[in-house]
């Protein structure tokens, strides 16, 4: 797009109009509707319609049905089912009893749903295509109607800068930088580029702050709240430019805009246009633009709200409980009945450690370790619920294969051992452990708590005998202890008998489990 253009602009319109002749509908062979009193409504934005007099509908109808839908030009629709020989056809006519006064001329008739016939025949009538233009121009009308059915940003982005050009704004690329809430991720940077077929999605860390190429860049010029940035890259003296304006101007840019586009929370976020046109972009192209940008901003924060709900539920109670959370599993109460592997993994020693050691460091290394844990439950198909003070807790759910939920977690167990053992001998001056217990059997997967504060989590006697059988392997001098309902076939494992737990009330069967017949029975599966 490099010529300046301006959009066609028309107002919202009905309009009926009478048919000719005899115009008749079939379905194959079934003759639905035929009538020499049939009329058509043109409506902007919709294709259209063809309504019959009740009279001259040749096939039964059901009563009139539960359905109703509102227009606010019409009025308000009843529907009715089509009784066809061996089939029904639900809701597939509707009508306005009472029209609106605009649409009047309808009262009486009934459209049908396109789905419903195969065939019109419109005699020697011919239908109008219905070519509206818009209302307020095409960037406006988009935003007000089209833009919110689309469900992500890249398509977003997309047919903003498509909407731009029709709009006549010659741009020739598009960026729009949004600021994420996510632990590992800064921001999202979308990138349109009228010669490329894909939108270039850039999701940087927080290093990002530090870089030469953002320190030097009008995007931390205009996210720092200093106010837009325009440069026009054909002058040939540049005064405080940035190194990005010679890379643009080198690709054959003539003018470049950088302006904020906030969000309601406060936080400035950058939308950048960059133009190939002669003379640039118009006041007119940049006053829309600014004018419109709240709004464009309202579709961005919509969308990273999405992002970020679904970041920092991940990131606080695990992808698949934040992704029951996010599809509606909100009140106390909610959740399931599941069978799962239970897995609770303590660090041994933390008390001493942290007595030893330096803050910093003891953090450190407690990030490490349940670092350690998370990586291993995840590559083996687990999820991690929680972090209990220096403790995991772990569930491995079984779906339609218990079997194989027992052998992730018992290879999980292995595998977090043989990696504490590594790290603990790297350490020079201190030495640390863990202890796992592991159970298997039905809990609730779900939430609970307080009304206005709550915990998903699992509940349920598997988890606590996990915790339990922890604690007893760092009395008893073994790493993992299992309950024996945690057994796969060829298990090689030590008989520990039946212990009787704290807060247990029956007595447990249970067995050590060493690393290294852990990793042989794994092994084998």
């Amino acid at each position: 797009m490099n010529v300046h253009a301006s959009p066609q602009v028309d107002g919202y319109r009905i309009e009926l109009q009478e048919l000719s002749g005899r115009v008749t509908l079939w379905r194959d062979d079934v003759e639905l509707a035929s009538s020499t009193r049939a009329r058509v409504m043109y409506e902007t934005r919709l294709p259209p319609t063809i309504y019959f007099p009740r009279e001259d509908v040749k096939v039964p109808l059901s009563a009139t049905t539960t359905l109703q839908t509102f227009c606010p030009f019409k009025g308000t629709a009843t529907y009715n089912d089509i009784l066809l020989p061996g089939e029904t056809l639900l809701n597939s006519v509707w009508a306005y009893e009472d029209a609106l006064p605009e649409s009047r001329d309808i009262q009486g008739c009934v459209g049908f749903m396109p789905e419903a016939y195969t065939k019109v025949d419109l005699g020697d009538n011919s239908l109008s295509n219905n070519n509206d233009g818009n209302i307020s121009g095409p960037l406006i009308d988009w935003l007000m109607r089209g833009a919110s059915t689309l469900k992500t940003p890249e398509d977003f982005t997309r047919e903003l800068a498509e909407k731009m050009c029709e709009h006549g704004i010659a741009v020739s690329r598009l960026s729009i930088l949004v600021w994420s809430l996510h632990p590992l991720i800064a921001c999202k940077h979308y990138i349109w580029d009228k010669d490329e077929d894909e939108i270039s999605t850039y999701a940087p860390t927080y290093e990002i702050y530090d870089h030469p190429a953002y320190q030097n860049s009008p995007l931390r010029h205009v996210s720092n709240g200093a106010g837009g940035v325009r440069q026009r890259l054909t002058d040939t003296h540049l005064e405080n430019s940035f190194p990005i304006m010679e890379d643009l101007r080198s690709k054959g840019a003539t003018d470049y805009v950088a302006m904020p586009m906030p969000f309601s929370d406060g936080r400035t976020n950058v939308l950048t246009l960059t133009s190939d046109h002669p003379d640039g972009l118009t006041t007119a192209n940049l006053g829309l633009v600014f004018e419109c940008s709240t709004v464009i901003g309202r579709y961005y924060e919509v969308f990273m709200q999405r992002e970020n709900a679904q970041a920092l539920l991940e990131t606080y109670v695990g992808k698949r409980s934040g992704a029951r959370v996010l599809g509606g599993e909100i009140r106390r109460g909610d959740g399931d009945e599941i069978d799962a592997a239970i897995m609770f993994c303590d660090l041994r020693g933390s008390a001493r450690l942290e007595e030893q050691m330096e803050r910093d460091a003891y953090i450190a290394l407690l990030n490490t370790f349940f670092e350690t844990v998370s990586g291993v439950v995840h590559q083996q198909g687990g999820e991690v619920l929680k972090f209990i003070g220096d403790a995991v807790l772990a569930v491995f759910p079984a779906g339609d294969d218990a079997e194989l939920a027992r052998r992730n977690a018992l290879r999980s167990a292995a595998e977090i051992v043989g990696c504490v053992t590594r790290d603990s001998v790297a350490e020079t001056d201190l030495t640390y452990d863990c202890a796992i217990g592991l159970a298997y059997g039905r809990v609730t997967y779900g939430n609970v708590g307080s009304r206005e504060r709550l915990d998903f989590t699992v509940i349920g006697q598997a988890a606590n005998v996990a915790a339990r059988l922890g604690d007893h392997g760092k009395t008893i001098g073994h790493r993992i202890v299992v309950a024996e309902d945690m057994l796969v076939p060829d298990s090689d494992c030590q008989p520990l008998g039946a212990l009787q737990l704290h807060n247990v009330s029956q007595p447990v069967v249970s067995y050590a489990y060493a690393p290294e017949d852990a990793a042989a029975c794994c092994a084998q599966a």
